[in-house]
This record gives structure tokens, C-alpha cells and sequence, in this order.
């Protein structure tokens, strides 16, 4: 299989909105007794521009640990395709033994998802799809497999493209 490179996306010239998946308190057992800090997962996204990108920062103190989380995902940005209001075709991501089902939906469905899933969902700013987590309920795992499963999704020009032929003949 070949490796893609993915071109870096340049936070600036976005409007990004950031959501916050999950709040962790963690303790560290040391001689002196336990340190006391806290890990953020944050999804970040513009609707608009149809990017998504999640990070993970750690700290002492909570909005500290977000702020964090925040530049991490600016590092870690995504472009998602998409066919008008909903998604191109059904995919299934997997990260760990987390697992994403998305399935396309007719106009005015909305968002049927849950949790970490429509984090990321809103964050890309896809109106009309269907989810279903599978396995683990861990948020980190399901926040990448969800990512996962939105980069697997393809548009009929890449297709025609990769395969050599006219987009009417696919």
C-alpha cells in the first residue's frame, strides 16, 4: 500500500470552534505522597471548511491542560469530503478496539450519534449521518477511530482519478 502524505492545514485562516471530549484527574503515587494533574482530550473543527483535528494536553491545572489540548489538535488537522449534506458512503473505522460505524442519511435526519462521536461529527460540521460506536467506550480510542473512519471516505473524482477512468463511466 502506498503512503499518503498528508499537506499540513494552516490554523490561521480557519474559524475553529473547539470542543472539549473528556476531562481525566490523574495522580502520580510519589515518596512525598500523590501529585495531582489532569488530562484534556479536546476535538477541534471548522464546519465551514469541513476540517476536524483532536489532541491531548496534559497539565497541572485544568484550563491549562485544555489550552494545551488545543494546540495539539491545531497540529493535527484533517480535511474530510463530503457529498452535500451528508457523507459520500458508509465507512467503518477502528482504533484499538474502538469502532466507528458511519452510515450516510437522507435530509433532515440530523446527527444520530453519541458522546465523542458527535463531537467530532459537529466539529466537521456534517449535518445529516448516522453513527454507531462498537467495542470500547474509551473516548480517546473512539475520537480516533471516528477520525479514522472519516478519512477513509472518498469523492468520485479521487475514485475515477486512482482507478484511471471518467467520472461518468464509475
Amino acid at each position: 500500500m502506498a503512503v499518503m502524505t498528508r499537506k499540513r492545514i494552516d490554523p490561521q485562516t480557519l474559524n475553529l470552534k473547539e470542543q472539549v471530549v473528556s476531562i481525566n484527574r490523574v495522580t502520580k503515587v510519589v515518596k512525598g505522597g500523590k501529585n495531582l494533574s489532569f488530562s484534556a482530550l479536546v476535538v477541534i473543527g471548522d464546519p465551514a471548511a469541513k476540517v476536524v483535528g483532536f489532541g491531548v494536553g496534559k497539565a497541572k491545572e485544568v484550563p491549562s491542560a485544555i489550552r494545551k489540548g488545543i494546540e495539539a489538535a491545531k497540529k493535527n488537522l484533517r480535511k474530510i469530503h463530503m457529498l452535500g449534506t451528508t457523507i459520500p458512503h458508509q465507512s467503518l473505522g477502528r482504533f484499538g478496539s474502538g469502532l466507528v460505524l458511519l452510515k450516510p442519511a437522507p435530509e433532515g435526519t440530523g446527527v444520530i450519534a453519541g458522546g465523542p462521536v458527535r463531537a467530532v461529527i459537529t466539529a466537521v460540521g456534517i449535518p445529516n449521518v448516522l453513527t454507531k460506536s462498537i467495542g470500547t467506550h474509551n473516548p480517546h480510542n473512539v475520537v480516533k477511530a471516528t477520525i479514522v473512519a472519516l478519512e477513509q471516505l472518498r469523492d468520485k473524482n479521487e475514485i475515477a482519478e486512482m482507478r484511471g477512468l471518467a467520472v461518468d463511466k464509475l
